[in-house]
């Protein structure tokens, strides 16, 4: 095992640690036990993953010294739910989960949002370990604490920041990816570059189409994942600074729940919404005008849509997303606001007037 990247993200709640590296899931029992003084473990996955990680993760917990349990929901953007979240507070209980426990998320977004917040909201907050087994997940969602659920009017409404006591993220797990998920967390990738990085966008415009070699993927997850560590240091619980990085997600998030939760993968949506946004700081005259077009090529080249009538079938209107987005957490009193940019790598917060917000969305979607 080589760590491509290790570094402690100090947050009010302690340290969590961020490791990089293939062969990692075999030490998830040591690096485990030395994070909780219990030795109980529920491992948290879904159906998909589960057939392949399951098993290594209960192994390496149970030749620590854990009595390690496991319990599967269904794959998919619907078990980010109330029921759901029911369904592991009673296994919780049954496996006598206690404040010196440990949870542990393997999985992609879904599980480790949804995982997060039930450890966080069980006994008033129990240890979760997230161990990433999605694109999106390992670069974006493991890291930094955010976990909630969607509720019906609204995606993660409810919620808590829950650091995780650590983030084991094992790149050889992506092996098992399907492409299209994979896919999609480019989404999250390019983001970084757009918001914070020029450089690595760039690099990621000279890398061109997938797939990449396994040293280039993996300098992709270290570059990402310490963006991310840095953010978060320097603004937990999304005070200002960390907002950047929903850059795309407050049209994307309309998107997600126009159609659906779970119709449309979330980060497909996110990179719609990048691109719009991108043409929406143009249209303000805050970025030069050929930004949008750089977003949208590198997309086009990642082979993810760019444009709502590509991922909706025409089911998408102004109206309709401008209502979703009107529900959506990122509203601040009057305002929306939304993640703009100056130019490829240098983002900020503009609240903006809803009602220019609605003139404007014919022409960015």
């Amino acid at each position: 095992m080589k760590l491509k990247l290790k570094a402690e993200i100090n947050g009010v709640n302690g340290v969590s640690s961020v490791c990089v590296g293939r062969g990692l899931l075999q030490d998830l029992g040591t690096i485990a036990a030395e994070a909780v003084k219990g030795r109980n473990a529920v491992v948290v996955s879904d159906s998909n993953v589960g057939n392949y990680h399951l098993e290594p993760a209960l192994q390496s917990l149970r030749a620590a010294g854990f009595q390690a349990e496991s319990i599967c929901v269904p794959a998919g953007e619907d078990s980010k739910s109330l029921q759901v979240l029911s369904t592991l507070w009673n296994a919780f209980h049954g496996f006598g989960i206690t404040r010196t426990d440990l949870v542990v998320a393997l999985g992609g977004g879904v599980v480790g949002d949804l995982a997060g917040f039930a450890a966080a909201t069980w006994l008033r907050g129990v240890a979760v370990l997230q161990v990433p087994t999605s694109l999106l997940a390992f670069v974006d969602s493991s890291i930094g604490g955010k976990t909630g659920i969607d509720l019906p009017f609204g995606k993660n409404l409810a919620g808590a920041f829950h650091q995780p006591v650590a983030v084991v993220a094992d790149p050889t797990v992506l092996q098992t990816l399907p492409e299209p998920e994979f896919r999609q967390g480019m989404a999250e990738v390019v983001k970084y570059g757009c918001i914070m990085d020029k450089a690595f966008f760039e690099a990621l415009e000279k890398a061109g189409a997938l797939p990449y070699e396994d040293a280039f993927l993996e300098d992709v997850i270290a570059r990402c994942a310490a963006c991310k560590i840095d953010v978060v240091n320097r603004d937990e619980r999304e005070g200002g600074l960390r907002m950047l990085l929903n850059f795309g997600h407050t049209l994307g998030h309309a998107a997600e729940k126009v159609l659906g939760y779970g119709f449309v993968p979330h980060g497909v949506a996110v990179g719609v919404g990048m691109v719009a946004a991108a043409r929406l700081s143009e249209q303000l005259s805050h970025a030069p005008a050929g930004t949008a077009a750089r977003i949208e090529a590198l997309l086009q080249t990642l082979h993810l849509p760019t444009r709502m009538a590509e991922i909706g079938d025409g089911l998408f209107t102004a109206d309709n997303l401008f209502e979703a987005m009107l529900s959506d957490k990122k509203k601040l009193g009057s305002k929306l606001h939304f993640v703009l940019l100056r130019d490829i790598g240098e983002a900020f917060i503009a609240p903006l007037d809803p009602a220019l917000v609605r003139e404007r969305l014919p022409e960015i979607i």
